[in-house]
């Protein structure tokens, strides 16, 4: 068995606006920004006052929207978009979104970053009572328990949903008159409020979109919060008592892009002093520093300012390559790393090498890495991981939903270590990891979601109960010939 290329994936990026004559070209620029949270499908829905239209497809933004005329029919003052990578729902058409409903009484488009844990068992119910899904996507679950409240009131009806629908959720709910944006009680993923300078309002999973669409900074959205947007301007409100900031810690270590800012913390900042921290605990003799592009430089930055040896440059990453697919033959496979990444030989050959990566999944990359550097002279790669070992799954949002998949999870730290080629391997402790964020001190584990590397997650799973405890059981192995 031979696992294929494969790094963490998020589900997806949305982006929100209210209140500007070119709403869906601006959701565009801010999609852009976001395009590393999602490349499997883009859509964006104009509402042009009452009005709908939206266009939608597979691929990358540029690719779904290669022709002009597609932006341009999307007229209106508001608009909402959706960058998608799945971790609910097959690849299909059917599942891009933003969704878009009609009903007689009604207009409504629907975008939503991360993972509901009770999505099956609310889909039978559902289902039961009559309910017919267009997708497998768990975000159309939300409007159809918005449809069936019985409140008085559509806002009424709103609340009561997302207090029925549970895991980790960043909705937004655009309707004719307003757009709704939602966060789970953990703020597991997240939203941020800017405006721009005409006065429009908008919503993004991460503040690096404000800058390319000139908007400011407002705030960021709190647990449990539900905030509407009209012609009237912003309004916060609250659909739950019960909240408590868990938001995930894998956007600092991986997902976000350095220039944002998530509650206060500069990812940059975060990552740069996981590479101090990482540093301090790391405890063989180097002669430099080589970061794996591009997510992990950060880390390296920090950890050769604290160590006090050159970071090189040793790995050059082909940045023409969006994607490694997979290929039928391992040659080929091997191929594909080749062309995404190259190692520098007159920058390691003869050097003893500290690799800093931001996390090891699989264990796949992380091998061939090793053995890249080596092959181009490297005496010796030691391995440092800016966060902790990997060995727990996600449910809220990131697609790795079984232990199975986790190297960590069936080996330890020595057997990685072997596997992966290295002559010595290090994780950033779990304290460190908390420390270098340090969102909020007084929170249970610094306002973070620490659960794929402790297990503590901070939310009952409801319908992956069973089956966790039961891939908890499993005596999984992942023997070296697997990641051969």
């Amino acid at each position: 068995m031979v696992y294929e290329v494969k790094s963490l994936n998020e589900e997806c990026g949305v982006f929100g606006i209210w209140g500007h004559p070119q709403a869906a070209q601006v959701t565009y620029y801010g999609l852009h920004s976001l395009q590393h949270r999602g490349q499997e499908g883009a859509g964006i829905l104009a509402n042009d006052r009452g009005k709908f239209k939206r266009h939608h497809g597979l691929g990358l933004l540029a690719e779904v929207f290669k022709q002009q005329e597609n932006l341009d029919k999307l007229v209106g003052q508001a608009a909402i978009g959706h960058l998608r990578y799945a971790t609910s729902g097959a690849s299909s058409i059917n599942n891009i979104q933003p969704f878009h409903f009609r009903f007689s009484d009604m207009k409504a488009g629907l975008a939503h970053n991360g993972n509901l844990t009770n999505a099956v068992s609310l889909k039978k119910d559902l289902e039961a009572q009559g309910a017919i899904f267009s997708s497998s996507s768990d975000t159309e679950i939300l409007m159809h328990l918005i449809r069936r409240s019985q409140q008085a009131n559509l806002m009424d009806k709103i609340k009561e949903s997302l207090n029925t629908v549970k895991g980790g959720f960043a909705y937004l709910l655009l309707l004719e008159d307003k757009l709704v944006a939602a966060l789970d009680p953990n703020g597991f993923r997240p939203l941020s409020v800017g405006q721009m300078t005409n006065g429009a309002w908008v919503v993004s999973s991460e503040t690096c979109a404000f800058e390319v669409i000139g908007a400011k900074w407002v705030r960021d959205m709190q647990p449990g919060e539900i905030v509407v947007f009209d012609d009237e301007g912003m309004h916060i409100d609250t659909y739950t008592t019960e909240r408590q900031l868990a938001i995930c810690s894998m956007e600092y270590v991986y997902f976000a892009r350095p220039d944002s800012v998530i509650h206060g913390v500069n990812v940059h900042t975060a990552r740069k002093n996981m590479g101090r921290q990482l540093a301090r605990e790391f405890s063989h003799q180097a002669d430099i520093v080589v970061g794996v592009p591009n997510s992990s430089l950060s880390a390296a930055m920090g950890f050769a300012e604290e160590s006090g040896l050159p970071n090189e440059m040793g790995l050059i990453k082909n940045q023409y390559v969006q994607r490694t697919f997979i290929q039928p033959t391992q040659e080929l496979r091997e191929q594909g790393v080749r062309m995404k990444l190259s190692a520098v030989s007159s920058v390691v050959k003869g050097k003893r090498v500290v690799m800093v990566d931001d996390s090891i999944v699989r264990g796949t990359t992380s091998r061939r890495i090793v053995s890249l550097l080596k092959e181009a002279g490297a005496a010796e790669v030691h391995v440092a991981i800016a966060s902790p070992e990997l060995k727990y799954p996600c449910f809220y949002g990131i697609d790795i939903q079984s232990r199975r998949e986790l190297i960590s999870a069936n080996h330890t730290v020595e057997e990685v270590c072997e596997i992966i080629g290295a002559d010595t391997l290090t994780y950033l402790s779990l304290d460190g990891l908390i420390a270098s964020i340090g969102i909020d001190t007084q929170a249970p584990n610094g306002g973070l979601c620490v659960a794929y590397f402790d297990g503590d997650y901070p939310t009952p799973l409801y319908d992956y109960d069973e089956e966790y405890k039961r891939s908890l059981a499993e005596k999984t192995s992942f023997y070296i010939e697997n990641v051969k």
